[in-house]
C-alpha cells in the first residue's frame, strides 16, 4: 500500500483562481468571513463557511450549513468555476511569505497509513471538531481543506519537484497576509509513478497541522467505501517554519507582583530587558506593568521525556500550574494564546489595553522536538506550534 496517491483534483478554472482562493475555514469567524466575501460570489468561503449565506443567528453546526455548503459547491461546479481533473495527478505547491519559501507536494494520503501510525500525529483532537469535518466531507463528497504534513527530504521526489517548477504554473495567486500560493501539475505518468514510489520509501511522515481533518478522514473511511485517502500537502521539514506560540495570563492568582517574582526566582534568573524575544530554549520573555523581563532556567531539566522537555511544558509545570493555578489550559479562561506571527507588540497591546495582567513570550518549538514527541507516541500540550504560512482552501480539493 503506497503512502501517497495521485488524485483527480477539483480545482478552479484559471480565470477564477484569484477569486476562489480563501483562507482556511478555522482562521476566521463568521462576521470576518462575511466581510471578506463581500462582492465575491466565487470565494471558497461560501463552501468552507457556508453559514455566511444564512441568517446571522444560524449555528455553524446546524444541518442547514452543510446543506448550503453542498449547494454552493455544486453551483460552482455546474457553472465551470470549479472543474475536475481528467485523471489522477500530483501537484507541486509553493507558498511564499515575505522572504520565506517552502515547496512541497499536494497528495492524497492513505488513511490506512494514518491509522497504522506511519502518518504520525502530535495532538489530541476534539470530537465536536471531528464531527464538523465529517459532516462537511459527507455533504460535499469531497475533502476541501488539506492537512499539512512534514517529511524528511527524498532525493527522487526533489528531482521531480525541480523538473516541475521549471514549467508554467497552473496558478500564482495571492492569499491572506500577502502570501503567494503557486501550484504546478505533475501529470506525466512516469513522474506520477516515480513520485508514488519515492514517497513509499519514507518510513513515516508527520502531521504538522490538520489533525481534525486527518481524524475525520479516518472516520469517513470506515463508513464509506472508496473514501480511503485524505487531502494533504507535504513539505520537506527543513523548509517549514514554526513560530512561537505565546501566552497571556489574566491575573497573578492572588499574589502581589513581588511575591510572584520571588517564586519565579527559585527556578529562573530574572533581569529587565529591551530584547525580550527568547534566543533559544529554556528562556522566556515576561511582560508585566509595561516592562519586559528575560527569564532563564537556572537548572537544565533532568528528564529524557520529549514532552516534558518542551518549553511550553516547562512553563506550565514550573509557573502556570504551581504558581498561577492554571491547570487545564484548554478550559481555563485565565489563559489565552497568541501566535508569534502577530509579534511581541500584540502581547504588549493585549496586556496594556485588554485587561490581561502579564504575557509570556516563548522560543518556538523545533521540528525535531515535534518528531521526538510523535515518535514516542505522545502528544504535545495544547497550542505548542504555530505554522506559517497557512495553506489555502479552494485551489485543490479531493473528491471521494
Amino acid at each position: 500500500m503506497p503512502l501517497f496517491r495521485p488524485f483527480r483534483a477539483v480545482r478552479p478554472a484559471p480565470a477564477f483562481a484569484a477569486k476562489v482562493v480563501a483562507p482556511p475555514y478555522d482562521v476566521l469567524d463568521a462576521d470576518e468571513a462575511r466581510q471578506k466575501v463581500n462582492g465575491n460570489p466565487f470565494s471558497f468561503l461560501h463552501i468552507s463557511k457556508a453559514e455566511i449565506d444564512l441568517p446571522p443567528e444560524t449555528d455553524p453546526y446546524d444541518p442547514a450549513v452543510y446543506a448550503k455548503a453542498a449547494e454552493n459547491y455544486a453551483a460552482l461546479l455546474k457553472t465551470g468555476v470549479l472543474t475536475t481533473e481528467s485523471k489522477p495527478c500530483y501537484y507541486v505547491y509553493r507558498a511564499v511569505m515575505g522572504d520565506h519559501t517552502q515547496t512541497g507536494f499536494a497528495v492524497a494520503a492513505e488513511v490506512a497509513a494514518y491509522d497504522e501510525g506511519r502518518i504520525r500525529r502530535h495532538e489530541f483532537t476534539r470530537i465536536d471538531k471531528e464531527d464538523d469535518r465529517v459532516r462537511q466531507i459527507e455533504a460535499l463528497k469531497a475533502q476541501t481543506g488539506p492537512a499539512l504534513l512534514a517529511y524528511r527530504q527524498i532525493p527522487a521526489a526533489d528531482a521531480i519537484l525541480k523538473k516541475t517548477v521549471g514549467k508554467a504554473p497552473l496558478y500564482d495567486v495571492e492569499g491572506d497576509n500577502g502570501v503567494r500560493h503557486i501550484v504546478w501539475i505533475v501529470d506525466d505518468d512516469a513522474d506520477i509513478a516515480a513520485l508514488t514510489a519515492a514517497f513509499d520509501t519514507a518510513p513515516r511522515v508527520y502531521i504538522a497541522d490538520g489533525h481534525h481533518r486527518s481524524a475525520a478522514a479516518s472516520r469517513i473511511a470506515k463508513k464509506h467505501n472508496g473514501a480511503d485517502t485524505f487531502l494533504a500537502v507535504a513539505f520537506p521539514m527543513d523548509e517549514m517554519k514554526i513560530f512561537d506560540y505565546n501566552r497571556l495570563i489574566k491575573d497573578l492568582n492572588g499574589l502581589t507582583k513581588d511575591a510572584f517574582f520571588e517564586k519565579l526566582s527559585f527556578v529562573f534568573s530574572i533581569e529587565k530587558t529591551t530584547s525580550p524575544k527568547p534566543a533559544g530554549k529554556n528562556a522566556f520573555g515576561l511582560y508585566i506593568d509595561k516592562e519586559w523581563y528575560a527569564l532563564r532556567l537556572k537548572k537544565t531539566p533532568e528528564t529524557t521525556d520529549p514532552v516534558k522537555l518542551l518549553d511550553v511544558s516547562l512553563l506550565s509545570d514550573l509557573v502556570l500550574t504551581p504558581i498561577l493555578g492554571i491547570g487545564d489550559p484548554r478550559k481555563d479562561k485565565r489563559i489565552d494564546f497568541v501566535g508569534g506571527i502577530r509579534g511581541l507588540k500584540e502581547l504588549e497591546r493585549r496586556v496594556d489595553e485588554d485587561g490581561w495582567t502579564l504575557a509570556f513570550a516563548l522560543y518556538p518549538t523545533q521540528m525535531e522536538e515535534l518528531i521526538a514527541v510523535a515518535d514516542s507516541g505522545q502528544v504535545m500540550p495544547p497550542k505548542s506550534t504555530w505554522f506559517e504560512p497557512k495553506l489555502t482552501d479552494g485551489l485543490l480539493s479531493n473528491p471521494i
